[in-house]
């Protein structure tokens, strides 16, 4: 985050010491720190919704533009990849360019491209505007912490993160229910169009409300190099993910694409030793703890992330719930994580991060256990109970965070580590959904034939089984038009027990890797800077 850098609330020019140094008193509204804060909330609001809200309409925009399995997943893996490559880079633009600039810009370059969302007609161009997504939303984030650090004076500051944290929070888990509303009642192009009014008013009241702060000491120089060799290392590694299915691990260019994206990351790591202004200052990582947390909220957001990819298709395809109904089903976890949240942070204040965010880590592993055990007939209170635990052991992840990856940044580096967490978790959450997916769809290749041969159905050629296992992933049952009742009734109950054999799985390598995170958690500690940089949850 940005809380301690060094700002110059004066204008270029300004001789003001190094030091932090906190900001000239508001007049009127303009500059206010809490309408401030209200401002950035709504801009920091669209990019969190949107990591989660396009989870409910998947099945809606399969359907209407015939997407395949790897394309649902390009929607969410566009724009996660996308925010999550461009986080620290778009930090350092605000930096040099001021805050005010950097956030009006990416709110109005997201809700334009949320509006072109929802006016494709492809999903060729739905994934490309979900792109512009995610690189206008990279620009917003860092661009708010930084306004909230130049606006509010230091005794207040803690408070306005938190609240900033907490509307992360509730639009992230909040995101299915209002999609599944908005699906189920209007259409799946809704669930971008809604961004187009919310964009408008954060445009208006930045514009009226914000004013330009600049950093001090400002780079003047981007890590062009580094940003090409992270992007296309990560590019590389979740496209071999991703094809993996339909090529097979075993196969040449599975492996090429993978080999590449290593020796890209290796390239990477040599390249920012040797740049005098690196895109990620690799030094920070000597710290064992910061170190700890990035690989922390990587780890989280593969279980979160991925698992809720396949709940979605689970509810809607495999139960036959609305979409709304679907989102309300999974009320029991936004509500547990917006309680535990303020919860979790109290709990971190008084013993430190570390036996939260192992405990959390430890609720998560067991609920995504418990997620394994679902069956086509299991009724809403098991799943209730799962989904509830699932949000009570993310809440400590989500809150601890700051105070792990930023309390143990040096305080010259805590705006790249304010960015670096964001990114861990945007790619924890894509790296989760191909990886799950990855293993899904091999589940369900390796039982399709089986199951519907063993259900007496009629034979499928090469050609047919590869179609049905591709709407099978998604909890369809593909049943042909005109097919008589009994062998309809045989597809369906083949389609779901696969697709449940294909989930469970996924649920279970999910709960594994909550079980290492907690391993990776009793690696953390509060930091020198914990005070300074901690936050989110601390209301």
């Amino acid at each position: 985050m940005t809380s301690q850098t060094t700002i110059d609330t004066t204008g270029p020019g300004d001789g003001a010491p190094s030091g932090p140094s906190d900001p000239k008193p508001a007049t009127g509204l303009r500059g206010h720190p809490w309408v401030t804060l209200i401002t950035v909330a709504v801009g920091v609001m669209m990019v969190a919704l949107d990591g989660t809200i396009v989870a409910i309409a998947n099945p809606a925009i399969g359907k209407d533009l015939g997407a395949s399995w790897s394309e649902l997943q390009w929607i969410t893996n566009a724009y996660f990849l996308a925010l999550a490559v461009s986080l620290i880079t778009a930090g350092k633009l605000g930096d040099r360019f001021g805050h005010r600039q950097t956030f009006l810009i990416g709110v109005a370059g997201f809700a334009a491209s949320s509006g072109a969302i929802g006016l494709s007609d492809s999903i060729g161009m739905v994934i490309v505007f979900r792109v512009f997504q995610g690189l206008f939303g990279a620009l917003l984030m860092p661009a708010a912490l930084g306004l909230l650090r130049a606006t509010f004076p230091a005794e207040k500051l803690n408070m306005a993160i938190g609240i900033w944290g907490m509307v992360i929070g509730a639009s992230t888990a909040g995101g299915p229910i209002l999609g599944g509303v908005l699906v189920e009642h209007v259409n799946w192009q809704s669930v971008f169009f809604i961004n187009v009014p919310v964009g408008v008013l954060a445009l208006i009241l930045g514009v009226l409300i914000l004013l330009d702060h600049r950093a001090q000491n400002a780079p003047r120089s981007f890590d062009i190099v580094g940003i090409v060799l992270l992007s296309a290392s990560m590019f590389c590694l979740v496209w071999a993910l991703i094809k993996a299915p339909e090529w097979g691990w075993g196969d040449g260019k599975t492996w090429l694409f993978i080999v590449v994206s290593l020796v890209g990351f290796a390239l990477f790591s040599v390249w920012e030793t040797r740049v005098k202004e690196p895109l990620i200052p690799l030094a920070m990582f000597r710290s064992v703890p910061l170190s700890a947390g990035v690989v922390l909220m990587v780890l989280m957001a593969i279980a979160f992330m991925g698992g809720l990819f396949f709940v979605t298709f689970y509810l809607q395809n495999v139960h036959g719930m609305s979409p709304v109904d679907a989102g309300l089903h999974l009320l029991p976890l936004t509500a547990m994580m917006i309680v535990g949240s303020p919860a979790a942070g109290a709990m971190i204040t008084k013993v430190g991060p570390r036996v939260p965010l192992a405990g959390g880590m430890a609720l998560t592993a067991i609920a995504m256990y418990g997620m394994s055990t679902l069956e086509t007939d299991t009724g809403s209170l098991p799943m209730s109970i799962w989904f509830a635990l699932l949000g009570l052991g993310l809440a400590p992840v989500m809150v601890g965070a700051t105070e792990v990856i930023v309390g143990n940044a040096p305080l010259e580096l805590s705006g790249v580590a304010g960015g670096l967490q964001q990114a861990a978790m945007q790619i924890g959450g894509s790296l989760g959904t191909a990886v799950l997916g990855a293993v899904m769809a091999s589940k369900v290749d390796n039982d399709l034939a089986g199951n519907w041969a063993d259900a007496g159905l009629p034979p499928l050629n090469p050609a047919q089984l590869d179609l049905t296992a591709q709407a099978v992933q998604q909890g369809v049952a593909p049943v042909p038009e005109g097919t008589p009742a009994p062998i309809a009734a045989k597809i369906a109950d083949v389609a779901h027990d696969t697709f449940i054999s294909g989930m469970s799985l996924a649920s279970l390598v999910a709960s594994g890797v909550a079980v290492l995170a907690v391993a990776v958690a009793f690696l953390t500690k509060r930091g020198e800077n914990a005070e300074a940089g901690a936050g989110v949850g601390h209301i």
